[in-house]
């Protein structure tokens, strides 16, 4: 296909689309407009005419109505009307006979009307009930030929431009190809080693131009040919130094790569180090609540080993007098020791011992499984993680295990309240994120002054958990939001605090991808929320640094 056939086909279907596209807006808009005219004119008299009407109908004033009718008539297009009173008995009517003798059928579009009647109808309603409707039908035939007659108009003038404007891209391909034909030989010229050719500049079009153009191209290539010559013997030249060059700066990056390698596996020891310190630094600052909750539960547990001994006596002097029962065969002394047996039953209160005995051992059973949680809970949390493999967690049960080892710091003056709804599990380090829990919990409760609240909430978002630690301490101020994360920074005194909590926990998270959302008001509390993705392998790793956002801080 040559240029001139594509150029007139292109010019004529790109007209074409357009053409179409105009006539089909202009006749839509001419329809939608007008119809929608017509349906509101419609609606319009047909509710003016129920409310004429209403009294008339209500008081069954039939002359009235008859009045109405006729006068409601003289509206232009207006070919039939009726009014209906209750059970749809006719009150009055006038119009076309063949349309009024029809089943009456409502038109809600005035594009739909297929018998050149638009049919339309109003209630009358008086206090919220019906007692009649009335009927109006408008004739669209003269409103159907105009947009008909504007259809046929339009085609006629599409055609005659498609027709014009194919024969302007007739004469323009013509003078273009005549042209291109001309390039096209200086082409087959330059492309063969002739770098001199030039091609006649013609006029002051885009063509000369285009011409003139095509002559600077040609002498700007016979200089790139030259220098292209000088460039390749330059490049045979460092060709030969390039693979000595190559080799010697592999090695070098091999040398610095081994040397990262090393200095991250410091840093990863360092931060492991870091890491364990102030998990044995809580440790040291809960060591003596802990402390109390085992003596709490093994204080009862002696006390009831220390009663259950003394029961064990009491039923072995019990045992051993029913045995000398047992093998006396005299009568009188079987009832001389059976009173000895009775008085030791009053004094031992045999039934009082039975029914605590049971409790006692419930207790001490208890007792003892709260000493051996609690131990468990703590030697979970302080061991050493060596290994920082990702592990499908319940993050449920980690608040849990922390809640055990963080309890006493908390319930003498801290009401801490668990909503953990069913959530997914989530890869991470169970270790490291029970430290960021505990490093929260104990800065959530050293912030509370006498008696407050912690809400520890969990819910699954998309594929995120969300963990959130609400307090109602005394808040933290907004200019120290942003410093929140920062290494050894504290809003605790001298010697209650070292600084790390935070920023360790703000690494642990960001090493599990996660966020850490802060919102806090003077006076108000705060509220720390966890942010951790439920499958690492999804995760978008992105690196934030700490930043304020609603009156808070996103890490």
């Amino acid at each position: 296909m040559s240029l001139r056939l594509k150029t007139i086909l292109g010019i004529a279907i790109i007209e074409a689309i357009l053409l179409i596209l105009l006539v089909s807006m202009t006749l839509d808009y001419l329809r939608t407009t007008n119809y929608e005219s017509l349906n509101k004119r419609a609606q319009t008299t047909a509710t003016l005419f129920a409310t004429t009407t209403k009294e008339a109908v209500l008081s069954y004033d039939l002359a009235s109505l008859d009045a109405f009718v006729s006068e409601v008539m003289k509206n232009p297009d207006l070919v039939y009307a009726r009014v209906l009173g209750p059970e749809d008995v006719v009150f009055a009517q006038a119009g076309e006979q063949t349309l009024l003798v029809r089943k009456f059928t409502p038109d809600h579009h005035a594009e739909d009307v297929s018998d050149g009647t638009f049919d339309t109808f109003a209630e009358i309603r008086e206090g919220g009930a019906v007692y009649g409707r009335v009927e109006l039908g408008l004739d669209i035939n003269s409103l159907t030929a105009i947009i008909t007659e504007a259809e046929r108009r339009s085609a006629t003038v599409a055609a005659l431009e498609m027709g014009l404007v194919a024969m302007f891209s007739f004469i323009l391909g013509t003078y273009l190809t005549r042209q291109l034909k001309v390039l096209s030989q200086a082409a087959k010229s330059i492309s063969s080693g002739n770098l001199a050719t030039q091609v006649p500049i013609r006029g002051k079009d885009e063509v000369a131009e285009v011409a003139s153009a095509f002559n600077a191209m040609t002498n700007n290539l016979h200089e790139a040919h030259q220098r292209r010559n000088e460039f390749e013997e330059q490049l045979k030249e460092l060709n030969r130094n390039l693979e000595q060059r190559v080799q010697e700066r592999t090695e070098e990056l091999v040398l610095k790569n081994r040397e990262l390698e090393q200095a991250n596996r410091e840093i990863k020891l360092a931060q492991a180090k870091l890491l364990q310190s102030e998990k044995m630094a809580s440790v040291g600052v809960l060591a003596a609540g802990v402390a109390h909750e085992i003596n709490n539960p093994l204080g009862f547990v002696i006390s009831n080993l220390r009663t259950l001994e003394n029961y064990a006596n009491n039923y072995r002097d019990l045992i051993k007098q029913y045995q000398v029962i047992h093998q006396l065969n005299d009568h009188a002394e079987i009832e001389k020791n059976a009173e000895k047996l009775k008085s030791l039953e009053e004094q031992y209160d045999l039934e009082f011992m039975n029914d605590d005995l049971d409790e006692l051992l419930k207790d001490t059973q208890e007792g003892s499984n709260r000493v051996k949680e609690i131990v468990k809970s703590l030697k979970s949390f302080s061991h050493v993680d060596h290994s920082e493999k990702f592990e499908p967690t319940d993050l449920n049960e980690c608040i849990e295990t922390t809640l055990k080892v963080v309890n006493n710091e908390l319930k003498y003056h801290c009401t801490v309240n668990l909503n953990l709804e069913p959530i997914p599990l989530v890869e991470c380090i169970p270790g490291q994120i029970k430290q960021v829990l505990l490093n929260i919990l104990i800065n959530a409760g050293q912030a509370i002054v006498g008696e407050g609240t912690i809400i520890i909430t969990t819910r699954n978002v998309d594929d995120y958990v969300e963990v959130a630690i609400q307090d109602s301490g005394s808040g933290i101020p907004a200019d120290r939001l942003g410093k929140l994360f920062d290494p050894f920074y504290t809003t605790k005194p001298v010697g209650e605090g070292s600084g790390l909590g935070l920023a360790i926990s703000f690494s642990i998270i960001e090493d599990h991808h996660g966020e850490i959302l802060v919102n806090s008001e003077p006076d108000r509390g705060s509220c720390f929320t966890l942010k951790l993705p439920i499958n690492q392998n999804q995760a978008r790793v992105t690196e934030k640094k700490p930043e304020t956002a609603n009156n808070g801080v996103r890490a």
